[in-house]
C-alpha cells in the first residue's frame, strides 16, 4: 500500500497569502518523480493556522528519493527568502485502507 506525508505548516495570518502564493508558483518537479501519487495543499478553515500538504507515494523509498533528489532542486533559492512559516511538522501514515467513488450505471 501507499504511503502518506503530510507536512503541517503553521502559518500567521498576515503569512497566509504569501505562502498560498508560494505554493502557486512552484517548481512542480513531484509530479514527475517515480512514485508520486498525489499532492494537495489545504488551507485551514476555522480554529488553527496550520496548513497540510498532503503527499501520496508508491513507497517509503520512492519518498525518500524524492526528499534526496529533486525536491532539494524544487526548494532552490528558498533559504534566500524570509521564512513564511512559524513552524512545520512531518506526519506519516501507511495507508491501510481506501475508496473512491461508485461508477454509476450510464
Amino acid at each position: 500500500m501507499s504511503v502518506v506525508k503530510i507536512n503541517a505548516v503553521t502559518v500567521p495570518e498576515e503569512r497566509r497569502e504569501e505562502f498560498e502564493a508560494r505554493f502557486a508558483a512552484r517548481a512542480g518537479l513531484v509530479e514527475g518523480q517515480d512514485g508520486f501519487e498525489w499532492f494537495e495543499l489545504l488551507r485551514p478553515v476555522e480554529g488553527t493556522d496550520t496548513y497540510l500538504v498532503y503527499t501520496r507515494w508508491r513507497s517509503e523509498e520512492d519518498f525518500a528519493n524524492w526528499t534526496k533528489g529533486s525536491m532539494r532542486e524544487a526548494h532552490q533559492g528558498e533559504e534566500r527568502r524570509p521564512a513564511v512559516a512559524a513552524g512545520a511538522t512531518l506526519w506519516s501514515f501507511e495507508v491501510l485502507q481506501q475508496a473512491s467513488p461508485k461508477k454509476s450505471a450510464a
